[in-house]
């Protein structure tokens, strides 16, 4: 967890909005640094999270959120935390020659048909059981945490499914169930084809429309800097349900247990 991102979004565990989609999105950088961050902040938080890593294994996203203090197999243990490995999950799928594999999370590798019903089936009914955490330990909303969207796109769903899984989901937990949504997108480099119909820079223009808070990586427009690794933009799209334009931008640097962040021009490393 980032102690300077916080206040810069005036949140912490013990007081933070509900109802919230917030979006991060990259571009020639790499935004996963602050997946282990809102992973750490909602369970310390008491939330129950599930989370649908489709990039990594387990074992690492658990060996991150360690440098950050939280565990995540004891969080798995006590049911606060359901975890979808993607990798482990597809390849059982595809290897599998099952007639049951068409209710499976990622069935839609084996039948494209079906599109994303049985991924949002398994993390509403992921959702929907936040109040059976062992202990009583839950005590905030629902959280769906997802690593990262775009891959989506290079399995053949079409970015249409995949807004379209999106909006049930933020149907389901952000309206109705009062809870958040964090999803990270990785964005196509600038000079990519503006007209590609299926490409992740249509998908996170589309996300954007739908989010409340955007966090946007890239690079220093300068280059390359051994002091600061990058620039975020920080878009609050919506306050209240009140449609709300506001962008700052901030430089950051990712340590070993975390990263600093820096307002721009107040860093004597990059004017």
């Amino acid at each position: 967890m980032f102690p300077e991102l916080n206040s810069i979004l005036n949140s912490s565990p013990d007081r933070f909005k509900s109802s919230d989609f917030v979006l991060l999105s990259d571009r020639k950088a790499d935004a996963s640094f602050l997946i282990p961050h809102y992973l750490s902040f909602y369970l310390r938080a008491g939330c129950k999270v599930c989370f649908l890593g489709l990039v990594q294994t387990f074992s690492h996203y658990n060996a991150v959120s360690q440098r950050l203090g939280v565990s995540l197999v004891q969080a798995r243990d006590k049911g606060q935390l359901v975890f979808l490995e993607g990798l482990k999950e597809s390849l059982g799928v595809i290897l599998q020659d099952d007639t049951s594999q068409g209710t499976q999370p990622l069935s839609y590798m084996r039948s494209p048909g079906v599109g994303l019903e049985c991924l949002f089936k398994f993390v509403e009914s992921s959702v929907r059981q936040s109040g059976d955490c062992n202990n009583g330990e839950t005590r905030g909303p629902p959280v769906l945490l997802i690593d990262d969207l775009s891959v989506l796109l290079s399995l053949g769903v079409r970015v249409g499914a995949v807004l379209d899984f999106t909006l049930y989901c933020q149907a389901t937990i952000c309206s109705e169930l009062q809870g958040n949504m964090v999803i990270l997108v990785r964005c196509e480099e600038e000079d990519a084809d503006d007209d590609d119909e299926e490409g992740s820079n249509l998908l996170q223009r589309g996300l954007v429309h739908q989010c409340s808070l955007a966090l946007h990586v890239e690079g220093l427009p300068t280059g390359y800097c051994r002091d600061i690794h990058g620039q975020m933009e920080v878009w609050w799209r919506r306050r209240e349900d009140v449609m709300y334009n506001q962008r700052k931008i901030f430089h950051f640097k990712v340590h070993d247990k975390g990263a600093s962040f820096f307002a721009r021009g107040t860093s004597s490393a990059v004017l």
